[in-house]
């Protein structure tokens, strides 16, 4: 059943999908080398804390739908102060780092969570943020973190937590 429901789905998202894939491009099928997060993260955090900004390709699903798996790349630059709505690489436990959103922050405790995230959530400190998003680099274009048309997109998606379940599933949909 939930296969006839996706198929069908699908087709009827058919026109949205060619039109997103237009606008936003296709993921690359040329082969990439890929190193687990923990072999060249530490390396990226150290570059950050240097004050070198620096660019990265993400993988993983936890972003969408601002974020796509390998198809985007996110610009990150160290910060001294963060807010909530900001996108951050952060170290949660020693040698694991995930690109996540601030959704709380209490004194120096920050809980983060990804956009496509129903449930889940991580919690750091301030120190243990390694560089904020200030950039999201698409293969047609890049959009600053700072748009206010991607923060009011931003703050739409985050109210619609008790619904995202749904919605990313139309997302993949079409996607």
């Amino acid at each position: 059943m939930k296969e006839l429901i996706k198929r069908l789905t699908r087709a009827l998202l058919t026109p949205w999908r060619k039109r997103y894939r237009k606008r936003n491009g296709m993921v690359s099928s040329q082969p990439r080398l890929e190193l687990p997060n923990e072999a060249w993260l530490g390396e990226v955090s150290q570059l950050l804390s240097e004050g070198k900004p620096y660019a990265i390709y993400v993988k993983g699903y936890s972003m969408r739908p601002f974020i796509e798996h390998t198809r985007d790349r996110v610009f990150l630059e160290k910060h001294d102060s963060y807010n909530v709505g900001d996108a951050v690489l952060a170290e949660i436990s020693k040698g694991h780092y995930v690109l996540h959103r601030i959704i709380r922050m209490e004194g120096d405790r920050l809980t983060l969570q990804g956009d496509g995230n129903v449930r889940g959530v991580e919690h750091c400190m301030a120190a243990d943020v390694r560089g904020v998003v200030t950039a999201y680099i698409r293969p047609n274009r890049t959009i600053s973190a700072d748009d206010p048309c991607l923060k009011r997109r931003i703050r739409i998606w985050r109210a619609l937590r008790p619904i995202r379940r749904y919605l990313l599933f139309i997302y993949k949909a079409v996607v």
